[in-house]
């Protein structure tokens, strides 16, 4: 077993170097894959996997990619081909981890080996990129982003200190990290069944409760963030690691009608592609977020608005909108294949959409609920005389997950 080191080698041929060495310093097998396409290699340098096997791979040739001559689609096939491969040693157990380096091109190909890889396996990306949005590298695997402070352009006193660090990262989270059979065996022997669950601000005192309810039947709730966390969700909902799901918040759904947070259009079909139970909220609908530093878009400014947190600010959802967002919530429900309970909560659908609080709607909530009412098929849904942070709407909805995921298994 080894590590994979990739890099674009007519470029980052020393950093890579460095980075091999100390690995090998500390005991770890490296596989050296080079991604690059256009610049020469340097006589001395050879890689364990060249460029040719790399776009191969990606069932492309190196001199296709020279005469195409377009970066990004040369960084897109780099990425693949070299996912390929190291999908294809870790199948056959000989890889122990992924290590990038690189700028934007860099990380966008080690990001996509990474990505395609399961979760679990040692990943490290060292780049400069990682001091900004790292979400379209990140995606819903466990990747650590490590930033290079600096452009990662020769050795100085700032990249070798990064590039020694990561290497240290690796080396230890290889040395320490359980094999695959050592880890299915203990999740056969002591893990309950997975509860996946959805959490923010405005409706945590919905899922605490509910919480409690659905561990004390025999399951493990793991919880999501909604605000981006929801795309990790859906990815392990796909890798069939989830009996069921608690779907209270979905406001990130709120989000793709124009804030920041979305978790992308794939939301809330994962659970219903399986056929997982699903129990479904429409917390935090009320508002879209955006980054505080920014100024907000023209349009929204008059609207109702509040700070979640010094870096977030959220912003009241019209009629309208909620129209939008209650449609495109009960059409991807409309298409699931197992159980799905939608639960409308009339006096609040978040701690700021309530009496006295600044985003009380009622006619705003009432588009809501009817949208999904006109979209959602055939879908059992359930209007409750409840705030969604009351303690019965909580225990209604965890009750009725526990007994759809009990008839399910």
């Amino acid at each position: 077993m080894s590590v994979y080191l990739l890099a674009t080698l007519d470029t980052k041929w020393r950093e890579a170097a460095l980075v091999r060495d100390r690995l090998v310093e500390l005991d770890v097998p490296v596989t050296l894959v080079d991604t690059g396409c256009q610049g020469k290699l340097p006589e001395d340098v050879t890689a364990d996997v060249t460029r040719e096997q790399v776009f191969a791979a990606a069932k492309t040739t190196l001199a296709d990619m020279q005469k195409l001559n377009d970066r990004n689609e040369a960084a897109a096939k780099a990425g693949a081909g070299a996912a390929a491969l190291a999908m294809k040693a870790h199948a056959k157990g000989k890889l122990q981890g992924v290590l990038a380096i690189g700028g934007r091109t860099g990380a966008t190909i080690g990001t996509a080996v990474m990505r395609a890889l399961p979760l679990g396996v040692p990943k490290v990306m060292i780049t400069p990129m990682a001091s900004g949005n790292t979400r379209a590298f990140v995606g819903d695997k466990d990747i650590v982003m490590l930033n290079s402070v600096v452009a990662l352009s020769g050795l100085n006193r700032i990249t070798r200190s990064v590039l020694l660090e990561g290497a240290a990262a690796m080396a230890g989270m290889v040395r320490h990290h359980a094999s695959e059979d050592d880890a299915r065996e203990s999740d056969d022997a002591h893990d309950k069944p997975l509860i996946a669950a959805t959490i923010c601000e405005a409706t945590a005192a919905c899922v605490d409760v509910a919480r409690v309810l659905v561990e004390q039947a025999g399951f493990t709730v793991l919880l999501f963030r909604a605000d981006g966390g929801g795309q990790a969700m859906e990815g392990l909902i796909r890798d069939n690691l989830i009996v069921g799901v608690l779907d209270m918040t979905t406001g990130e759904l709120a989000n793709d009608a124009g804030g920041e947070f979305s978790a992308g259009a794939s939301r809330l079909t994962a659970a219903a592609a399986m056929g997982v139970p699903q129990v479904v909220g429409v917390g935090a609908l009320d508002m879209m977020r955006f980054p505080s530093n920014a100024p907000l878009p023209e349009n929204l400014r008059e609207r109702p608005s509040h700070p979640l947190d010094p870096a977030t600010i959220a912003i009241r959802t019209s009629t309208d909108e909620c129209k939008k967002i209650g449609k495109d919530l009960g059409k991807k429900l409309a298409k699931s294949k197992g159980p799905v309970l939608i639960m409308l909560p009339k006096q609040g659908i978040s701690a700021l959409d309530h009496h006295g609080q600044p985003f009380d709607d009622p006619a705003a909530r009432r588009a809501l609920f009817e949208a999904i009412y006109g979209s959602c098929g055939r879908c059992e849904v359930v209007e409750l005389e409840n705030h969604i942070n009351d303690r019965e709407f909580a225990e209604a909805a965890a009750r009725r997950l526990i007994q759809m995921v009990t008839v399910a298994v």
